[in-house]
């Protein structure tokens, strides 16, 4: 494992500890019954090709996110035709997130919203439900098979749906039966003891892979198909010729410098245009 995701889950478990001196368990169990009603994350993505849109302060590859747009991001994700969810990191250490800004988020925004963490713990499986999160995501390259099997069933018995995300074919087999909401993220972690920023060439982001798309092959025809990291609208096209559902956008959204309803009106018109093309286009 990468030397900074080994930070990260060292920094996420103490961010539980943490936690957990505010509200224990028990206190966690007692708020699911007051939480809001489950949006189906999973119904959300069979509406169509979109996106879903994310909200952060920062994150270690690209920095801080403008406050203009990260402000102004969740009344634009509201109104727009495309966005089909509404992803929320919850790190604070590295994105200056938390649960609580979740919370806040999804009185803002009609659509399902997906608790984006490095969960690892039971606790944070609750704690998502208790502050009103409809989906959580689970990591194949933090947790091995036995670990998601255990947070996928208790997720599944507080009702959210589970996007499983995977960077490789390997962690695409580890991912437990019947998860029928597969991700695949092109996002490189770097191996060095050295802070985790993005390279610019030309405007590409170095620490993504996109051919990483091409993992699609290997994921569960009937499952509903998200490409993660990386993209913007001119690549479009590309993923929704794959076979993917959706695209999880974030960073391309938050440091537009043409602001955030602009540039989810270059992905719907990316998104029309690619449903137009033929297929064989």
């Amino acid at each position: 494992m990468a030397f900074f995701l080994q930070q990260i889950l060292k920094d996420t478990a103490q961010e539980i500890a943490a936690a957990k001196k505010v509200l224990s368990l028990a206190d966690l169990k007692r708020m699911v019954g007051d939480a809001p009603p489950v949006r189906s994350f999973r119904s959300a993505l069979g509406k169509g090709f979109g996106i879903i849109a994310e909200v952060k302060r920062r994150s270690p590859s690209a920095g801080d996110m403008p406050k203009k747009n990260f402000d102004q991001a969740p009344a634009a994700y509201a109104k727009s035709p495309i966005v089909r969810a509404v992803s929320v990191l919850t790190n604070s250490t590295h994105f200056g997130m938390g649960i609580k800004e979740l919370q806040r988020i999804r009185e803002l925004v009609p659509q399902p919203v997906l608790r984006k963490d490095f969960l690892i713990k039971a606790y944070q499986i609750y704690e998502a439900r208790a502050f009103g999160a409809d989906a959580v995501l689970l990591m194949a390259n933090v947790l091995d098979r036995d670990e998601m099997e255990r947070l996928f069933g208790l997720a599944r018995e507080l009702g959210m749906d589970v996007l499983f995300e995977a960077h490789t074919k390997a962690e695409i087999e580890s991912i437990p039966e019947g998860a029928g909401i597969y991700g695949i993220n092109s996002r490189k972690f770097k191996a060095a003891k050295q802070s985790f920023v993005a390279k610019m060439v030309n405007g590409r982001d170095l620490s993504v892979e996109l051919e990483t798309f091409s993992l699609i092959q290997h994921v569960p025809k009937k499952s509903i198909k998200i490409a993660e990291s990386g993209l913007k609208p001119d690549g479009i096209r590309e993923v929704a010729r794959m076979g993917y559902d959706a695209v999880l956008v974030g960073t391309s959204l938050l440091k537009a410098s043409e602001g955030v309803e602009n540039m989810l009106r270059q992905f719907e018109d990316a998104i029309h245009s690619s449903i137009a093309a033929p297929a064989d286009a």
